[in-house]
């Protein structure tokens, strides 16, 4: 069909969009995807009909689909619809915005040129929400900017035919030479103004501007190089000398008024709201996770107010004003993340982060230290910096899956898709040993896995089959790449294999993961814990319901020197959880339904009790985990939306969670659970595969690039949860 591949995307949209008006068609409200799909398809299929115009198109995009013919959340996520269309004079953009704006839309557009019926719009009964995906709660008070500075006002005239913008950080004395005003006086001054914001002098406007001091070094560079270098007042008659050669407006103004900021004469300051929606949420706001109903709150914001790092054309990080001249590239960093909200293991706050040779060098206030105050010695933006905006946005550390089968290379993307950055497991590709078990066991399939994986963009870690009673075997695998040793029962979990395993591992320093029993063949519970030795180990399905001692694998959650891990399926325990898993297990496991020891097999692994028992354990603390155990009853694509529908489970069914330092038991934040099931998918399993000093956190002299990016609206599903 000689399709470039933008043409071969858009056959996908109008599918979807197709997809779309088919459910519209039948009276379901639409989610966000299907919203998105439906608007822009059409608005392709109104290009076709060739007899309408790009303005057209955005005012039509706005009245197909109201707040009734969608979901609850939808108003608030979809902002803006762009799409690419080819009219008769050439591909041209048509941007919707607000496109969900009315109560019910014009359901005939919708379905345009589909043939199907139309549907009563009494089939759509639309209510009103008050909690959104996203929301932000925030503190009550205003935000002073540049505190403590000394300020003052001066007139400002324009000059030019020109209209003239000045923004916040540019050095007022370099201004355009049109702009006249008393440039003595703003020697080594701003606008006190938002940071990245603007003045703008229409041609002949007289305006009353204040000024702040520049903060820092207070180095001026840049601009038109009239005052270069440190604020001297020593200098400033050879300064002032310069503007009158170079031909700069200046005059005198001795009505200007002076004082500090603070004094409430001078101040500029935001509200929260205000605040939020420039840099992002500060100290003392709350931001929604998604849709669930756990709050984060910010901690500790490390921004100077005034001085915020923003990106873009007239804003801060611009020669001379956030970004710095004269360093080289050894003292300035590689790429900054600004105005980021951070949530960690560690804590949720909102910082810059500063990278520098692809490891998180510095986390704390970025910019340029001769005229921002605050600024990390280690957090120089210059000329050799890229910037990553973050404000509005979630970063987090990347997930990490720590069960992983290794059964075809389409698990990656989906993985990557998830926020999974890290996959740790083993396998040979679509074997049956593979599809059951997390092993790669010869040193020549290690090679090829390890080779086979190159080309993608994540970490990946390999075990190596530990089930054997005896060393030999297990040390040649080791040194040909295995990051750790996995018994698994399909290959015999017997205590004389868990002894010699832990053994040789002990003996190489790497990590051991254990699937027991299920049959109680050579020990039950008790015995496979003696075999430990009170050596530490990783226990996969710790819970059961994937496998182990049948019924009481849970008691190893209460062991000191056990890690426990669980897996995705049973996460949370909803409607569903137990009805597909013997089907799933029979599949994965390569059982007979035929034969009944293999159904007794499965069906004792399937315990509504200990699934409903791990929701709690999670939410303890007592299992440590979360992973997929990917296509071989996991799924890989899941393990974080799952961890946050368990944790959103538990805050429904158990209320809030309170921190062991907790003064206050009034707080009204989920910052300690979020922290702990956070822990679950990034540092926990970067300490159990023993990683944790390159990946697993956002701390210093990890690896910048597993992080997540997440909008603040950023959508965990947590519908249809028992």
């Amino acid at each position: 069909m000689k399709l470039v591949p933008r043409e071969a995307e858009k056959l996908a949209l109008h599918s979807a969009g197709f997809l779309a008006q088919k459910r519209l068609a039948r009276g379901l409200r639409l989610n966000y995807t299907e919203a998105i799909a439906l608007i822009a398809s059409q608005i392709l299929e109104f290009v076709r009909d060739g007899d309408k115009t790009v303005t057209d198109l955005m005012d039509l995009g706005k009245q197909m689909l109201g707040r009734r013919q969608v979901l609850p959340a939808v108003p608030y996520l979809l902002d803006t619809v762009q799409v690419e269309g080819t009219f008769m004079d050439g591909t041209k953009l048509i941007t919707v915005h607000d496109p969900i704006c009315s109560d019910d839309g014009n359901l005939e557009l919708a379905l345009h040129g589909s043939y199907l019926p139309v549907p009563s719009l009494e089939k759509f009964s639309g209510s009103d929400v008050e909690d959104y995906p996203g929301e932000v709660h925030f503190c009550s008070g205003r935000i002073i900017l540049n505190l403590h500075r000394r300020a003052l006002t001066l007139k400002v005239v324009n000059k030019a035919d020109r209209p003239i913008q000045i923004g916040s950080h540019y050095h007022f004395i370099e201004a355009n030479p049109y702009l006249v005003f008393d440039r003595h006086r703003a020697y080594g001054m701003r606008l006190n103004i938002p940071a990245g914001t603007a003045v703008r002098f229409e041609p002949g406007d007289a305006k009353s501007v204040t000024l702040v001091s520049i903060g820092g070094h207070k180095v001026i560079r840049g601009g038109n190089g009239i005052a270069d270098g440190a604020v001297d007042s020593s200098q400033l008659n050879e300064v002032m000398q310069k503007i009158t050669e170079n031909g700069f407006g200046h005059e005198d103004y001795p009505g200007a008024s002076e004082g500090l900021i603070g004094d409430g004469t001078f101040d500029c300051s935001v509200d929260h709201e205000k605040y939020s929606s420039m840099y992002g949420p500060t100290t003392g706001d709350k931001i929604r996770l998604g849709d669930t109903d756990l709050f984060a709150e910010i901690e500790k914001d490390f921004a100077v107010y005034g001085d915020e790092c923003i990106f873009g054309g007239g804003k801060v990080l611009r020669d001379g004003m956030g970004q710095s001249a004269g360093y080289p590239a050894s003292a300035s960093l590689d790429t900054v993340i600004t105005n980021a909200v951070v949530i960690d293991y560690t804590g949720i706050y909102k910082a810059d982060i500063g990278i520098k040779d692809g490891l998180i060098i510095a986390i704390g206030k970025a910019g340029n230290p001769d005229v921002m105050d605050g600024v990390h010695s280690n957090m120089i933006v210059g000329v050799n910096t890229e910037v990553i905006a973050a404000q509005g946005m979630i970063v987090t550390a990347g997930g990490i899956d720590c069960h992983v089968h290794f059964i075809c290379p389409q698990l990656v993307n989906e993985a990557i898709a998830s926020g999974i950055t890290t996959l740790v497991g083993g396998g040979t590709g679509p074997a049956h040993g593979t599809c059951a078990t997390t092993c790669t066991p010869a040193p020549s399939q290690m090679k090829l896995m390890l080779q086979s994986t190159d080309e993608f963009p994540i970490n990946v870690g390999f075990t190596g089959k530990g089930n054997t009673a005896k060393p030999e075997g297990l040390s040649e695998i080791i040194m040909a790449g295995a990051m750790g040793l996995k018994l698994h029962e399909d290959w015999g979990s017997t205590p004389a294999a868990i002894d010699n395993c832990l053994s040789v591992a002990e003996a190489f320093d790497i990590q051991v993961n254990i699937h027991t029993d299920t049959l109680n063949e050579a020990g039950c519970v008790e015995h496979t814990i003696a075999a430990f030795k009170d050596r530490s180990i990783h226990t996969y399905h710790s819970e059961g319901a994937g496998g182990g001692h049948a019924p009481d694998i849970i008691k190893v959650c209460g062991v000191k020197n056990v890690l426990p891990s669980s897996t995705n399926p049973t996460r949370p325990f909803t409607s569903n959880t137990v009805d597909e898993h013997l089907d799933m297990l029979m599949v994965c496991h390569h059982l007979d339904k035929n034969i009944p020891e293999d159904v007794a097999f499965a069906e004792s692994r399937i315990r509504a009790e200990t699934i409903a028992a791990e929701d709690i354990l999670h939410d303890m603390g007592a299992i440590s985990i979360i992973s997929s155990d990917s296509q071989a009853m996991g799924r890989i694509g899941e393990v974080i939306i799952r961890t946050w529908q368990t944790a959103n489970k538990m805050k429904v069914q158990r209320g809030r969670l309170p921190g062991p330092c907790d003064s206050d038991p009034a707080e009204d934040n989920d910052n300690f659970r979020i922290r702990r099931y956070i822990a679950k998918y990034t540092i926990n399993p970067a300490i159990v595969s023993g990683f944790s000093d390159f990946v697993g956190s956002v701390e210093v002299c990890t690896s910048w690039p597993l992080s997540d990016f997440l909008p603040l609206n950023a959508s965990y599903s947590v519908n249809n949860i028992r």
